[in-house]
């Protein structure tokens, strides 16, 4: 099962940049949005992503099918209130959080733990300078390399949010499993995306 899940991880990634292919290689860098950057850490966290390129390789040697996790958590982050590390949030007196959201409930609880555990080796290389939400994109990227799929850089400087969507706007925002594919298109195009994530960020889900 865990071999048939990294397989169809590999698979969709490959036939979503082989789509791809025909108007953006695979070296290409992304748009880059006000408030990124790409030497954004590089005085206060220069080994930041070799750190997480470490804490990767070292927990998907042990399991391999956790780099699906991960980028899936990244993945429902980013699309109910933008890349702000608001799923990692727990619940407070003011509601619960969007963990407790029934799309979320699948999410591996591995994939947690691996974040925090990232988190803190970057903490006690640089201090408290490195957004939660800028680790999540770094371990998603750093779990599609080491899964053997296409390589690419990120942009760094994303906030952390303070407060979590509630459950009812996570689930209006998160694709359900039974909409239709005109649907699904729909979905990833109201956040910018197009056919080819769609293909890559469903095998994830598998």
């Amino acid at each position: 099962m865990e071999k048939l899940m990294i397989l169809c991880l590999l698979c969709t990634l490959c036939i979503a940049y082989a789509i791809r292919d025909n108007v953006l290689t695979l070296n290409a860098d992304p748009p880059i949005v006000n408030g990124l950057s790409w030497t954004f850490y590089q005085k206060s966290c220069p080994k930041l992503e070799s750190i997480v390129k470490q804490r990767i390789d070292f927990h998907l040697k042990q399991d391999i099918t956790q780099a699906a996790g991960l980028l899936r958590l990244h993945f429902h982050d980013c699309f109910v209130q933008g890349c702000d590390g608001s799923v990692l949030l727990d619940g407070s007196t003011s509601g619960p959080s969007e963990q407790g959201a029934s799309p979320n409930l699948s999410l591996r609880k591995k994939a947690f733990e691996i974040i925090t555990d990232i988190k803190s080796h970057v903490d006690k290389a640089c201090g408290v300078v490195v957004s939660c939400a800028d680790v999540t994109a770094l371990a998603a990227k750093e779990s599609v390399r080491a899964a053997g799929g296409p390589q690419y850089r990120v942009p760094l400087g994303r906030r952390d949010s303070l407060k979590f969507a509630t459950q009812n706007v996570t689930v209006s925002n998160l694709p359900a499993p039974f909409f239709k594919a005109t649907t699904l298109i729909s979905a990833f195009a109201a956040k910018n995306l197009n056919v080819t994530d769609l293909v890559a960020l469903s095998g994830i889900a598998i």
